[in-house]
């Protein structure tokens, strides 16, 4: 694998590449040229070659691309069979969605524990996940080492949250709290998620059409 720096850009549309990839594979598809996956997602073949060359060479010329072994390869990038642990920490009406619903396991990732304040949650499990108590969350990190926090907790608590998380080892965090945090920790990483980002993205675009 070749190493130089890969743009933002590029990592952000590798979990594209995945999940289209994986779609293809599911449906039997065997191979696609980059033209094909390009019409698909929306993009041209160009950034399909330039993008996947920042790790390596794939594919062949005439033939395209083994859709099973480039979703395998992508996946390894994207560190799909790391297994990475992750906790959910505020299990309100949107945490305890999360953990009801969405696939963890199919991504990678394996959600072994939530943390609540409200006593009417500690003690229960969802979707086979106990919660526990938030006074918990020091002794939990200590033995487990999570790599990943998901934030779902009320804005006013989030870089407080985080800042207690990183001094517990944490380095990763999910951010659903509507407020940017941070941390001066070099190793931290953050992912927001703006759900009115989106929306308004989409408002720009339905008045514009």
């Amino acid at each position: 694998m070749k190493k130089q720096h890969v743009s933002e850009a590029v990592i952000r549309r590798l979990p594209r590449y995945y999940r289209y990839l994986d779609d293809l594979h599911a449906k039997g598809v065997v191979r696609i040229s980059s033209s094909s996956l390009g019409s698909r997602m929306g993009i041209t073949a160009s950034q399909i070659r330039q993008d996947l060359s920042c790790f390596g060479e794939f594919g062949q010329q005439g033939y395209g691309y083994n859709v099973k072994e480039l979703r395998a390869e992508i996946g390894q990038i994207l560190g799909v069979n790391n297994a990475h642990s992750i906790i959910i920490i505020g299990v309100g009406n949107l945490g305890h969605a999360l953990m009801q619903n969405f696939p963890f396991a199919d991504i990678g990732f394996s959600l072994d524990a939530a943390f609540d304040v409200s006593p009417a949650m500690i003690g229960t499990k969802v979707n086979g996940v106990d919660v526990r108590s938030l006074d918990e969350l020091d002794g939990y990190c200590a033995a487990h080492l999570p790599d990943v926090a998901i934030l779902t907790v009320p804005r006013s608590a989030a870089q407080a949250t985080v800042d207690r998380l990183v001094g517990l080892g944490v380095r990763g965090f999910w951010n659903f709290t509507n407020r940017e945090v941070t941390s001066d920790h070099p190793d931290v990483q953050v992912e927001s998620v703006h759900f009115a980002d989106s929306l308004l993205t989409l408002s720009y675009r339905i008045t514009k059409r």
